[in-house]
């Protein structure tokens, strides 16, 4: 049987953090974030890389190009946030979305977990396919948003 294609890891050294963060810089949730930022993040999160096993990166032998990402945020007891998903469009329609959720849902240290929520502006559809429903009571939903965050000075 053939090697797949595509494989998912959780090693954070295989993370490409400047292909992490030129994504996170341009999309909509995080425009303009600083890399340190994404650092940090990345530091203090579990964390999800999807790997095109057909292109290696350049200079750095056994290590292949990253074409997704996601981290989550958790006590690893009762809360869990899902962020920063994405497959880079070039790689999309592949199925890459649903390879990331399963390895994600499949992750010892947030199973059990009480409450796992995210944010979505148009992937609900693949974010229902592992349980994820629209908040029952948004009502009870807060928080403090700040959009000027990652605009540099």
């Amino acid at each position: 049987m053939p090697a797949p294609r595509y494989i998912v890891s959780t090693d954070k050294s295989r993370l490409d953090r400047d292909a992490i963060h030129a994504f996170l810089s341009t999309c909509y949730w995080s425009p303009g974030i600083a890399r340190e930022c994404v650092d940090r993040a990345i530091e203090h999160s579990l964390c999800w890389g999807v790997y095109d096993t057909s292109t290696p990166r350049e200079g750095r032998d056994g290590v292949f190009a990253q074409v997704g990402f996601a981290r989550v945020v958790t006590d690893r007891a009762s809360f869990a946030y899902l962020c920063d998903v994405f497959v880079l469009e070039s790689h999309r329609g592949a199925g890459l979305g649903k390879l990331l959720m399963k390895a994600i849902m499949a992750e010892p240290a947030i199973r059990g977990i009480r409450c796992f929520a995210l944010k979505t502006r148009d992937a609900h559809g693949l974010y229902k396919q592992f349980g994820f429903a629209p908040m029952p009571d948004p009502t009870r939903y807060m928080e403090i948003l700040d959009r000027e965050t990652y605009k540099t000075p």
